[in-house]
């Protein structure tokens, strides 16, 4: 599905789509066939394409950006950016090594509601309360409660909300996180997560709360509020997308994208970005350090999960070789 949004997105922008590859010869000659393009092995990627969307599962993240990266394409990098800090410091180094052309794929980082809720944090003055949400129901395909996948809904829907948490809280001015305690909520034929409430302490003393589910029914709940004692910003992000500044709604831009959520939800400005900084020879804002962060965040909420709660302090010095599933567990 978001291999296929990456797609969608480079046509908007009128970008030529080179090649698809994907698990099965049949899935790669049906996509391919929708934009026009060549079906084809991962073996034959890049296939002197400028940039690679990488959107295999987290445990082949960092062979397949790396590779890609060591072949001469920039890589657009799908969250969660990896499985383990040991592979995270890996692919950190290989885009410092190249460049910085690699672009971790936050892609509400570049959400309109997003970027103009960063714009207007400084204005609440000091921050007093902050909270995001993603909350919806459990996938119904793909690998998510795998072990193999590493982690459930803190690990791969919960970077969503942690990234958008961080940067409100850098923007208003409370540096960066520090600390984390987290608890997490497992469900019925897995061992993986589908709930967690997380709490980030950042290096002011401000303390913010994250949560993300996979059991809150079959509607989307994702919404962001941070408060302080010169202002308010409200903001939802689905199943509508609107914004508030102290109870009066923001005007956001209309979408001329089809679907809308290509850009409402930052999808075609996330690849537009990387194709712009790769042109410039700057490093994306959402690098892949950031995504280490985000990650280092996550490993440190399973460990606090399997600690009962306990607060684990950043940077993380935990084992660098242990997926989040196996930090929660004390594997």
């Amino acid at each position: 599905m978001i291999a296929m949004a990456h797609a969608a997105s480079a046509r908007f922008l009128g970008y030529e789509l080179v090649g698809v590859a994907s698990r099965t010869a049949e899935r790669a000659q049906r996509t391919a066939g929708t934009f026009g393009a060549t079906a084809l092995t991962y073996d034959a990627l890049p296939a002197g394409a400028d940039v690679v969307a990488v959107s295999t599962p987290p445990q082949c993240h960092a062979d397949d950006a790396i590779r890609m990266l060591e072949s001469g394409a920039a890589v657009l990098l799908e969250k969660p950016l990896c499985r383990t800090l040991d592979e995270a410091d890996r692919i950190v180094a290989a885009a410092a090594a190249h460049g910085g052309k690699l672009l971790y794929a936050e892609n509400l980082a570049y959400a309109p509601v997003v970027q103009r809720m960063v714009a207007l944090a400084p204005s609440v003055g000091r921050a007093t309360h902050l909270e995001v949400r993603s909350m919806q129901g459990l996938p119904t395909w793909g690998a998510f409660t795998t072990d193999e996948w590493g982690g459930g809904a803190l690990f791969d829907l919960g970077v969503h909300p942690l990234a958008v948490a961080m940067l409100l809280a850098n923007a208003a001015g409370e540096g960066r996180v520090v600390g984390v305690e987290a608890e997490l909520r497992g469900g019925p034929g897995h061992g993986s997560d589908e709930h967690a409430e997380v709490t980030l302490h950042f290096r002011s003393g401000f303390a913010a709360h994250v949560v993300s589910s996979w059991q809150a029914g079959p509607e989307s709940m994702w919404d962001a509020q941070l408060a302080g004692d010169q202002g308010v910003a409200r903001a939802e992000l689905q199943p509508v997308q609107r914004l508030e500044w102290n109870g009066d709604q923001v005007a956001l831009p209309t979408a001329t994208a089809t679907p809308a959520i290509l850009e409402t939800a930052g999808y075609v400005a996330q690849l537009r970005a990387l194709v712009d900084d790769v042109a410039r020879g700057v490093e994306p804002v959402m690098s892949a350090a950031f995504g280490r962060e985000v990650l280092q965040v996550v490993l440190a909420g399973y460990t606090s999960a399997g600690l009962g709660g306990e607060q684990v302090p950043l940077p993380f010095t935990g084992p660098r070789d242990r997926t989040p599933l196996q930090l929660w567990r004390g594997a």
